[in-house]
């Protein structure tokens, strides 16, 4: 349930009103002033009037802001001088799930320690609801969505002839084919209208969900085609030629930006050696974090770190906000092209010279698998990396083992200059895997 992006999982079975309310008595005493919003899942309504009933029940106020997406929200904490922000979102996770991501006071993911401490609050169930005369009280506002509008419209000049695709994936991206429009680009949109059983594709914006992007990219003519998950935290990213663009490459390109200007990268442990390798040869520094943005922000935190992010999509400025805003991370990457010409140029460098295998296995219970893997490798390789999992580093590449923190299985990522060792230390990952399981 707790996860590396929160609290997360099946309605019906670990999400539900009984953890929502008790989530909602725990917030209520520990921070007077809370934002609350949701994506657009069928079970957010009734999730959301649960959170709240708790929250004002023990004495805290809520600001509802609707169905808008997780950086409008995270946002909306610090505009509103908030103290703490709840999203109901099951993110990129199926149209079944649903789940909670909390702010903190300046709209960053809440750390770990603080998601812990008020799981075990809201579990505990001791919480003493406030007196008659203390109770909470909640209010709506609907011009947090406008006021995210400004911003970005603000942070960019007009760009005119540029043709993007947006695909919304049924979620709550509209803000960015809205700010893309105002800018001068040229914007169509695919499964736009809002519906949380995403009937359009998966959430999640896959090379395989974002087939019908990359063939309307192509059909149209257009320079770039632009991909959210379900609450538009994450960016995907197709090029004019209808390739879906690996998230390494993008990364190592919105990364080496940032390294060109002295700055630090935090990226995760499952990031290609393509990214390593350009934040270097621009002259940055980087940080390793495990994965999930809670580990990315506080990676940010622990070092002067200007840019952070993941291959999923997800993308940090520092000095614009500490929540990752595909919407700003769109209107980037439209710059960039409007700039500097077309988006399969600038790539071109990142091409080929990685191969990156990922997959996902169901070893039973993964923590322990992970834990069986560690005691067996321990003395066989010289450079092992726990920050997130098991990494191995070999002379010609690494591989990674790690427990998933949204799902339950085991991910698997190898990393090599060449196809043929990336697979065999993928083979050796999966080997390990396969073997945890069969010890139980």
């Amino acid at each position: 349930m707790f996860g590396t992006g929160g609290i997360r999982g099946p309605v019906g079975a670990s999400i539900g009103t009984s953890l929502a309310i008790r989530l909602g008595r725990a917030l209520g005493t520990t921070a007077d002033s809370i934002v609350v919003g949701r994506d657009v899942r069928d079970s957010g309504p009734m999730l959301e009037h649960a959170l709240v009933s708790g929250i004002v029940e023990c004495g805290g106020s809520v600001i509802r802001v609707g169905v808008e997406s997780t950086p409008t929200i995270a946002r909306s904490v610090p505009w509103l001088d908030a103290d703490l922000g709840v999203v109901i979102t099951g993110s990129h996770n199926p149209a079944g799930d649903n789940g909670f991501k909390l702010r903190t006071e300046t709209g960053r993911a809440l750390d770990r320690d603080r998601y812990r401490s008020l799981v075990r609050r809201a579990n505990a169930g001791t919480v003493t609801p406030a007196a008659p005369d203390e109770i909470g009280h909640s209010t709506r506002r609907t011009d947090l969505r406008e006021r995210h509008h400004q911003r970005l419209c603000s942070q960019f000049d007009a760009v005119e002839g540029l043709s993007v695709v947006v695909d919304l994936g049924n979620g709550t991206g509209r803000l960015t084919a809205d700010v893309l429009a105002e800018l001068g680009c040229d914007v169509t949109t695919l499964n736009g209208h809002r519906d949380g059983s995403f009937p359009g594709r998966g959430s999640e914006p896959t090379a395989t969900a974002c087939e019908r992007l990359s063939r309307t990219v192509k059909a149209t003519d257009a320079d770039l085609g632009i991909a959210h998950d379900a609450d538009a935290d994450r960016l995907s990213a197709v090029d004019e030629t209808g390739r879906f663009v690996p998230g390494d490459e993008l990364f190592a390109l919105f990364a080496a930006r940032a390294a060109k200007q002295g700055q630090s990268v935090a990226l995760t442990v499952d990031t290609s050696s393509l990214v390593t390798e350009a934040v270097r040869a621009a002259g940055g520094k980087i940080v390793r974090t495990g994965v999930g943005e809670m580990s990315v922000a506080d990676g940010m935190d622990d070092q002067r770190v200007a840019f952070g992010g993941e291959p999923s999509g997800l993308w940090i400025w520092d000095d614009e906000t500490r929540c990752p805003d595909g919407h700003f991370a769109a209107c980037k990457l439209v710059e960039r092209i409007a700039t500097e010409g077309p988006l399969s140029t600038q790539l071109a460098p990142f091409g080929d010279r990685y191969t990156t295998r990922r997959s996902c296995l169901d070893a039973g219970a993964k923590h322990d698998a992970i834990d069986r893997i560690r005691r067996r490798l321990n003395g066989e390789y010289d450079r092992i990396d726990t920050t997130d999992g098991i990494r191995i580093e070999t002379d010609d590449g690494w591989f990674l083992i790690r427990a998933s923190g949204t799902e339950s299985v085991v991910r698997i990522t190898a990393d090599a200059a060449d196809t043929e060792t990336a697979d065999r230390l993928f083979a050796r990952a999966e080997s390990l895997i396969e073997s945890a399981a069969l010890s139980v």
